[in-house]
């Protein structure tokens, strides 16, 4: 089923050289951009990562250190990416836990405030882990009735990109409404739905160490917002402030801010936590 958009969505994925969002780097990006005209644009780009890809992930995925040799770094790409990825959503697989987390750590690094909480964020493996709960490849064979090793080779950014995007394509027509019996089982056309399907937790910062939570009032009774929807608040995740709300902790402790900042935080939960500062500050 073609997709309906009504802003360009990226279909993406990364290959880096391993899984720790603070230490490691991207090797390889790979992603679809497509128009709501019907327009698809393709881009196949190694990184240079500025450090030595250990054995296990040349092993693993193919690329080498000289494959990423004289390659350009991701900061000197990022202000192209930016300009690029602005005002689009973002789809891939697996990617609100990994790929978009590490692509905001690699913009923060490299100087560019790239905003993902105004895009809408889609993951083909949400979806398919709520519905049938599998991998890639099971994915791919389950929607699309072939075997992955058939038409593609595993761990390549731009074959893992090209299966993904036909899987979500084959997830829409899959859940269609009129195809699915049971309303549980039914995906409208639309990215705002996709992305809040995606949605797996209630993380303010792709760390997870804010996260939303339900206001009440001193009865202990949720309080709800003027679209009829509670009203939620940024509370701490972790540590000696865990169920705090932030802007508490930040009228309280403001050392606290100072200790998080010069911390071993990502980018991101750094960049959260400072916009929440920053908006409590211009309220007074």
């Amino acid at each position: 089923m073609k997709l309906n958009l009504n802003k360009p969505l990226v279909v993406f994925d990364l290959e880096t050289t391993g899984l720790d969002l603070v230490k490691d780097r991207i090797i390889q990006i790979s992603y679809i951009k497509l128009f709501p005209d019907g327009k698809e644009e393709r881009v196949n780009q190694f990184i240079n990562p500025e450090c030595v890809i250990p054995n296990e992930v040349v092993a693993l995925t193919g690329i080498t250190n000289e494959d990423v040799k004289g390659q350009p770094t991701f900061k000197e790409l990022a202000p192209q990416l930016s300009a690029t990825f602005t005002n689009c959503d973002f789809a891939g697989f697996n990617s609100n836990h990994f790929d978009v987390p590490l692509l905001a750590e690699e913009f923060l690094r490299a100087g560019i405030d790239f905003d993902f909480s105004k895009c809408r964020l889609v993951d083909a493996q949400t979806i398919f882990h709520k519905m049938e709960r599998r991998n890639l490849a099971a994915a791919y064979k389950f929607y699309c009735g072939r075997k992955m090793e058939e038409d593609f080779t595993a761990h390549k950014a731009d074959q893992d990109t090209e299966a993904t995007y036909r899987v979500l394509q084959a997830q829409l027509d899959m859940y269609a409404p009129g195809r699915q019996e049971e309303p549980e089982r039914q995906l409208n056309n639309s990215i705002e739905e996709l992305a809040e399907f995606s949605k797996t937790n209630d993380n303010v910062d792709f760390a997870g160490r804010i996260v939303w939570k339900e206001m009440t009032d001193a009865q202990g009774n949720v309080l709800i917002g003027t679209d009829g929807k509670p009203r939620k608040h940024e509370v701490f995740n972790f540590g000696k402030y865990k169920g705090w709300a932030v802007v508490d902790v930040l009228h309280r402790d403001p050392g606290y801010y100072s200790w998080m900042i010069s911390s071993d935080f990502t980018y991101n939960t750094k960049q959260v936590l400072t916009r929440i500062r920053l908006r409590e500050f211009n309220k007074r």
